[in-house]
């Protein structure tokens, strides 16, 4: 019997947070407005970027182009709790971790190595229809970027 009680107790967990996933305004699919967004000359374009629930986790896909145009494809699976979760897919980054700030705001991390390469805040907006990605990082210089990219949901 208490095992049962154990077994439901679980389920019912799991099942939270797979609905908290699926009905939070991050989730779904999102393409890049490159009129709306404002990038630095030879800064990667993210131009899809897809939020999928996986059971407790998240995957993170994202679709785009290096600045020589070249394809890109990364994944990340993990859960917006602050910590760091590998990153597959992409020679820049290793790790990746998000944190959620509200219903609509979350931030993240990106590291290579150890290092912290990218910083930036997600925010979607009040009617869930677009979201703001603002990143700082360092180019291959070594001078500081800031660029805004603007989605929309599809």
């Amino acid at each position: 019997m208490r095992r049962q009680g154990t077994l439901l107790a679980v389920l019912v967990c799991l099942v939270s947070a797979i609905v908290f996933a699926a009905d939070w305004p991050m989730m779904g699919t999102w393409k890049l407005n490159e009129a709306k967004s404002k990038l630095s000359p030879g800064s990667p374009k993210n131009h899809t970027v897809v939020y999928m629930a996986l059971g407790s986790k998240v995957r993170v896909t994202v679709d785009g182009a290096d600045p020589d145009g070249k394809a890109t494809h990364n994944e990340w699976i993990g859960a917006f709790d602050g910590k760091e979760y590998p990153v597959t897919g992409d020679p820049t980054q290793d790790m990746r971790s998000y944190s959620k700030i509200n219903d609509h705001a979350m931030s993240f991390t990106v590291k290579k190595a150890g290092e912290v390469t990218l910083t930036g805040q997600i925010v979607i907006s009040k009617d869930a229809k677009s979201r703001t990605v603002t990143t700082t990082g360092t180019d291959s210089s070594g001078a500081r970027v800031t660029n805004i990219a603007v989605y929309d949901r599809r």
